[in-house]
């Protein structure tokens, strides 16, 4: 199907002859697809084999008729300078294509880099460290941590399914989406919370909380947990689920404990929750089983989820 040089593989002639005529098998026209993203020479020979056909006619008289329709954009010229691709101070596919990896990148990255997620991160932490250090609580690093592990569900709810992207029935089938996307998506909420809400908590007094990476482990297994239940039950209701969950876990013995206590019973609540190899080997044990259940759930990620 195809050959291998070194790190580096093109399509042979077969392969994309096949792919035009319509009749390459699903996983290798995926596989196809992916691949002529980054390699110039194989996606001129696809456009190429793809306009010989019967199909392609049609597809020339629907970009003619769109280009048509569309206004000339008012960048054009300076485009040309820049070296767009066909024109004459074209310097090379390699610059051309640096500002679109870029916006690959960000768009697959998803609301951790872009949108009001990363200032909505920020806030918790600054406001966890100005009730500390500003109004005096001393109980803040308990609050923090309390509220620490449910960020990352937030940020998994907020950044796939179909409220996070218009395109999502079509990205859902494509090779870079689906639970790649997701995946994608996920990491990115993790590398952005995980060190900003850990270095506030290392910033705040202990105050018998447990210790400010404690919740790094709960918040990896709710992260996971979400993405799995999300393949029943759609995104946000499966962050709800298990944010929830956290929250009813730590929270209903402080509203019942005497005004001077909520401090201490929030701390004590934490640390049977967080604190001990016990507890750290519980969430360890979670996070497993909950990448387990998404392996396992795979291919519910290769259609749109749930709203």
């Amino acid at each position: 199907m195809t050959h291998r040089n070194a790190h580096l593989w093109h399509a042979s002639e077969d392969l994309v002859a096949r792919y035009a005529e319509g009749v390459l098998p699903e996983p290798d026209a995926w596989s196809l697809e992916k691949h002529v993203e980054g390699c110039a020479g194989c996606a001129s020979r696809v456009s190429a084999a793809v306009r010989g056909t019967a199909a392609g006619a049609v597809l020339a008289q629907v970009r003619a008729a769109v280009l048509e329709s569309a206004p000339a954009p008012e960048s054009a010229p300076a485009l040309v300078a820049a070296g767009a691709p066909g024109s004459a101070g074209a310097t090379g596919v390699t610059g051309w294509r640096a500002p679109s990896r870029i916006a690959r990148l960000l768009w697959a990255a998803g609301p951790a880099v872009r949108g009001a997620w990363l200032p909505a991160v920020l806030g918790v932490a600054v406001a966890a460290l100005a009730l500390s250090y500003g109004a005096g609580f001393p109980g803040a690093r308990a609050l923090l941590l309390a509220v620490a592990p449910v960020v990352p569900v937030a940020g998994v709810a907020l950044s796939y399914g179909p409220h996070a992207d218009p395109l999502h029935e079509v990205t859902a089938a494509t090779p870079a989406g689906g639970l790649r996307l997701a995946l994608t998506r996920t990491v990115a909420v993790l590398v952005v919370s995980l060190p900003l809400l850990t270095l506030a908590g290392l910033l705040l007094p202990a105050s018998g909380a447990p210790a400010a990476a404690a919740w790094l482990l709960p918040g990896l297994a709710l992260a996971l947990a979400s993405l799995a239940l999300a393949s029943f039950v759609g995104c946000r209701a499966a962050a709800g689920v298990t944010g929830g969950g956290w929250l009813c876990a730590v929270l209903p013995p402080v509203a019942v404990a005497p005004g001077g206590a909520v401090t201490a019973r929030l701390a004590d609540q934490l640390s049977r929750c967080l604190d001990g190899t016990a507890a750290q080997a519980g969430w360890a044990a979670a996070a497993v089983l909950s990448a387990a259940l998404l392996t396992a759930r795979r291919p519910a990620y290769d259609r749109p989820l749930r709203p």
